[in-house]
């Protein structure tokens, strides 16, 4: 846009039936402004933050996205600014009586996309080729830290097809109650991450020998399977054969040079788009999250399943208040009563630890004009597009078929980016409107920005700018092929995200709701 045009006060309503708008301007607007449509702010609002459309009177429903984001707690004027304080909560959908499957009609066919994938023996593909290095508790972890960097400095030269080494730490294994309702989820967790199709199909474990995840639990026999073995090759570091630590770093240095010269041997070939599986995930959300970067990778996503592909989209608080859009959109019953199982387990989890789906939204959220957890769970939903919904997993489990897929995980960045790598994602799509430097090790992270501020000012983080949708330069669909494009590139290795080109990369976090003894 010219200057001319930027300083046009602007706002955004997302529906026709909508009382409230955000204001699209950098920096907010002062009181007094008048809109073009003769609107004018009683007080100034900041940018991404709810103007009252018309007067709202105290205990009318706010409503956003047509659907109610809280009712008032006192008289709304027309042009003032609706601060979180305003509103109150609604209360939190009963799982009761829920509507029936009514799936969208498949989208047509996406025919002729390929990249440039690494296949591995189960038929998934990689779109890195990576060591990864398993470990069963923390108590290895300084000791694996120490191998790997000896192996990148003089063991990885030597095989130029491998694009690294990824150390897969934790802070799991020991003083935890192994046996307890709910362990199964990290153990399940780590298992899965070490079939990631990022990592060739091959497994390395590094032990202490006396934790409570024994090697044996993390990888019962045929849990993994590897070309010319029975099990994962295990570095127990308590064996009597090591004396002194120099031993212990020689046997990780043995055992990952027989690794890498495996997966130097891997190429990469053209595969079908269909052999994507992007997880979808938002973090640092604001106002605009819903209105330009989460509805861009929700066609992004539809592509995607349009490809063959699989889509992964997580995050129980984010998406509990649009429980009812959920199960609508549910290939079968089925699905649909196991989302409402997982949204049922999760209740019960906050319920447990004193809390409820309020707890979520944080203050970076509130900065960026979300009120609550119903109106950021309106912005986050549009993310899995509008394909219908084939699929359910729990935590830690492994994804077992195509299409949009629903992975029930923590809100949390961390743990639900370990969870989606868990379930065996390739390509990690996040977006952002406070902004985060967040990147996982073993997986590409696309950022998309949701405002043209952020983009300009972290240029040098954010791979696409989806800010050009509210600004009017750019559709949704615009920005949603300029992803789709990206990710293939992405996937093939042509171009690296910010994240990859900076090394900026997250730890693991666990999703552990069983007790620490």
């Amino acid at each position: 846009m010219t200057q001319q045009q930027a300083a046009v006060p602007r706002y955004i309503r997302m529906n026709d039936h909508d009382n409230v708008a955000i204001v699209v301007n950098d920096n907010g607007l002062p009181a007094g402004t008048v809109f073009p449509d003769g609107l004018v702010l009683k007080r100034a609002v900041p940018q991404g933050h709810k103007v009252a459309l018309s007067d709202i009177p105290k205990g009318a429903q706010v409503l956003r996205y047509n659907v109610s984001i809280g009712q008032a707690l006192d008289d709304i004027a027309r042009g003032d600014w609706i601060e979180e304080s305003m509103l109150g909560l609604p209360p939190a959908r009963s799982l009761d009586n829920l509507p029936k499957p009514n799936p969208p009609a498949a989208l047509p066919p996406l025919e002729g996309y390929t990249f440039e994938g690494f296949r591995n023996p189960d038929g998934s593909v990689g779109t890195r080729n990576l060591l990864a290095i398993s470990t069963t508790v923390q108590c290895v972890s300084g000791v694996v830290d120490f191998a790997v960097k000896r192996i990148k400095e003089e063991l990885l030269p030597k095989y130029p097809n491998v694009d690294g080494v990824v150390a897969l730490e934790h802070i799991y294994g020991c003083g935890v109650a192994i046996e307890a309702p709910g362990a199964e989820i990290p153990i399940r967790t780590l298992r899965n991450i070490a079939r990631n199709p990022n990592f060739g199909g091959r497994a390395m474990v590094v032990s202490l020998g006396c934790e409570k995840l024994q090697p044996q639990r993390l990888f019962p026999q045929g849990s993994i399977q590897i070309k010319g073995a029975e099990g994962p090759d295990l570095v127990c570091l308590q064996d009597s054969a090591h004396v002194g630590f120099g031993s212990m770093i020689d046997s990780i240095m043995r055992t990952a040079e027989k690794h890498l010269i495996e997966l130097n041997k891997r190429q990469r070939e053209t595969c079908p788009a269909s052999d994507l599986v992007v997880g979808v995930q938002c973090g640092g959300s604001d106002a605009f999250s819903g209105v330009t970067a989460n509805p861009a990778v929700g066609f992004a996503s539809d592509l995607i399943v349009r490809a063959g592909g699989a889509v992964m989209f997580s995050e129980v608080t984010e998406v509990r208040d649009g429980i009812d859009q959920l199960v609508s959109r549910a290939a079968d019953e089925e699905v649909a009563q196991a989302m409402i199982r997982e949204m049922a387990w999760y209740d019960e989890y906050l319920k447990r630890g004193g809390v409820d789906r309020s707890a979520n939204t944080t203050p970076g959220n509130k900065k960026g004009g979300l009120a609550n957890i119903t109106e950021k769970a309106m912005g986050s939903i549009i993310k899995s597009g509008a394909s219908p919904i084939s699929g359910v997993l729990s935590p830690g489990e492994k994804l077992a078929k195509k299409g949009l897929i629903y992975a029930a995980t923590p809100a949390s960045d961390f743990i639900c980016g370990t969870l989606q790598l868990a379930a065996g994602m390739n390509v990690h799509v996040f977006t952002t409107g406070r902004g985060t430097p967040y990147g996982l090790a073993a997986v590409p992270v696309v950022k998309v920005a949701t405002r043209d501020d952020l983009a300009r000012r972290w240029h040098d983080l954010m791979d696409i700018n989806a800010g050009t949708i509210a600004t009017g330069e750019s559709t949704i669909a615009d920005v949603g092929w300029e992803l789709f494009k990206f990710i293939l590139d992405v996937a093939s290795g042509r171009k690296q995200t910010w994240a990859e080109q900076w090394k900026l990369y997250n730890a693991l976090a666990l999703f552990n709701p069983a007790p620490v003894t």
